[in-house]
């Protein structure tokens, strides 16, 4: 229904719009819930054979703070659910089940790639203790936050990922590995932009622009 005739929807269709709106949320968190469960058991058992692997455990909590928080978010007024967004939106937050969970090869030190994901996790939950909860997996209106992270770049939660990720290829470097982290990066630049089309309606947003100039990298992007 398009927005711009929002207004003159008889209150009688309200509540099946929030209903269907409600049930979607609800498979949308169940199906989170289901696959990040299932990928923690076998990445899990993957470490229980070589425990050496510390970025597969550090792997499991960076999707765990990824996702796992989002089952608690609140729920935003205002959502993008084009089908465009919401398949750039699940297939950058689902990824995790393409990857490759048996042991690659090693282009930098275990130690060195756990650092970095370590660094990412860190910087994602003072990214997400930012926004108090207001974050998910669509692009949503949840209020303009210009605190704690979000004074250096507009979407630092996508620099956390970027870093902890690059940290578990690094040191769990295969084929299958490099296609999904691409696909990945294609896919968040793609949610960035569906996010910021959807916050330039907001004047304070628009403020919020002009005042930090970068997405994700200060100075390049």
């Amino acid at each position: 229904m398009p927005e711009i005739l929002a207004d003159t929807v008889q209150a009688s269709t309200a509540p099946k719009t929030d209903l269907r709106e409600l049930v979607l949320e609800l498979v949308l968190r169940t199906t989170t819930a289901i696959l990040l469960g299932a990928f923690a058991y076998g990445a899990i058992q993957h470490w229980l054979t070589d425990p050496s692997r510390i970025t597969l455990l550090l792997l499991v909590l960076a999707s765990c703070l990824t996702l796992g928080l989002s089952l608690f978010a609140r729920v935003p007024k205002k959502r993008d659910w084009r089908p465009i967004t919401v398949l750039c939106s699940l297939g950058g937050t689902y990824y995790f089940v393409g990857i490759e969970l048996a042991p690659g090869a090693h282009l930098a030190p275990e130690a060195f790639g756990a650092v970095l994901q370590v660094a990412g996790i860190a910087w994602q939950i003072y990214a997400k203790l930012s926004l108090r909860f207001s974050f998910g997996i669509l692009p949503a209106n949840r209020g303009i936050v210009s605190s704690g992270a979000y004074r250096f770049m507009r979407h630092p939660i996508y620099l956390s990922y970027l870093t902890a990720d690059i940290g578990f290829l690094l040191t769990n470097f295969g084929m299958q590995n490099l296609l999904v982290y691409a696909g990945l990066c294609m896919l968040q630049v793609m949610r960035i932009h569906r996010e910021e089309a959807l916050l330039s309606d907001d004047p304070e947003y628009r403020q919020y622009r002009e005042k930090v100039r970068f997405r994700v990298l200060p100075g390049i992007y």
